[in-house]
């Protein structure tokens, strides 16, 4: 005989609306207590099926269905199923058929699904040669092309897909190949006011500078966007002196020569010192920086810091720059 819970997940099946939206529902709320949590796990082949089928149909119907799925793949085994079963390929098709609200709670799932390598590697569909990051491109492009002014921004958790997939090397040079220009469209996206694009941009630069031992002309080759990125969040509030400014590229010293919105998130200031860490540990890097008078920013930054974890973050920086300069001035010395 089968039990409550059985009955309710055969009538996600049903032929009938609304008995499948009462179900849809049940099983969200569900989803929501720890238990029972448990409990769908070990229906999770019925549960996962039935879920993913009811993402393709009307709002009342996908977005309980979604927010369940996002419930479901915070429980790590459960979205690595989720991932063996396909579900990466279902939301990528069904994200572009949908209303703004469940294209925002389907990308959520998609940032729970790249937590895992796996997820990772589906998404860029590694395994199909010919289709080969087209899921990728089209959410880049969608997180490019839609506007974060909106009160609804369906497309704004895509940065947290996309820091996902560079932590792993194949998302990171994939992010990299400047004939795709990706990387320049991603940045150019920190200039949005929305704090979760900015992480996103942020902690995307920051991966995609791991491969800077390796790639470090691909980086500068969009330094005009990624300075301004990496720099404007430390640069502290005080407005600088034409003096400062007249050493800097125009897209730097006309934003700091000007009244501006510091970046409060301290995670976005310590990912932004990161990337610049990683950036000048090549001696490419290092004069690059100097070229924009990024040491005087930094400094000037520092003096701003209240945070201590970013005050640390400035410190070693700091100190690398202070190395990169006496290894320069012995090589110098000893030349003469």
């Amino acid at each position: 005989m089968a039990t409550e819970l059985e009955e309710v997940l055969q009538f996600l099946s049903s032929p009938s609306p609304q008995v499948k939206k009462a179900a849809v529902d049940i099983v969200r709320d569900l989803t929501g207590s720890e238990n029972e949590l448990k409990a769908l796990a070990h229906y999770s082949e019925t549960v996962l099926a039935s879920l993913s089928r009811l993402l393709g149909e009307k709002k009342e119907i996908s977005e309980p269905a979604a927010k369940a799925l996002i419930n479901l793949s915070q429980k790590p085994e459960i979205s690595k199923e989720m991932v063996e079963k396909g579900m990466t390929p279902i939301v990528m098709e069904t994200l572009y058929r949908q209303d703004p609200g469940v294209i925002r709670l389907l990308v959520m799932l998609l940032v729970n699904l790249t937590q895992l390598e796996e997820g990772v590697m589906a998404l860029l569909q590694t395994e199909n040669e010919k289709m080969q990051g087209l899921y990728v491109m089209k959410l880049v492009r969608s997180f490019c092309t839609s506007s974060s002014e909106k009160i609804e921004d369906p497309f704004e958790h895509v940065g947290l897909v996309l820091i996902n997939i560079t932590k792993v090397e194949k998302g990171r040079k994939y992010l990299l190949d400047p004939k795709r220009g990706l990387l320049k469209q991603i940045i150019r996206q920190f200039d949005a006011t929305s704090q979760l694009r900015k992480k996103g941009v942020c902690g995307t630069i920051r991966n995609c500078c791991f491969e800077a031992d390796k790639q470090l002309h691909h980086l500068l080759l969009v330094s005009e966007y990624l300075w301004p990125a990496l720099l404007l969040p430390v640069a502290g509030k005080k407005i600088y002196s034409e003096q400062d400014t007249s050493k800097m590229p125009p897209e730097l010293g006309t934003a700091l020569s000007i009244e501006r919105e510091s970046v409060d998130d301290p995670e976005i200031r310590i990912q932004a010192l990161d990337a610049i860490y990683l950036i000048i540990l090549q001696e490419a890097g290092r004069r690059a920086l100097w070229s924009v008078n990024g040491p005087k920013i930094l400094e000037i930054g520092y003096e701003d810091e209240e945070d201590a974890k970013v005050m640390e973050a400035y410190e070693r920086v700091g100190s690398l720059l202070v190395q990169g300069n006496e290894i320069q001035e012995t090589s110098s010395d000893s030349s003469k």
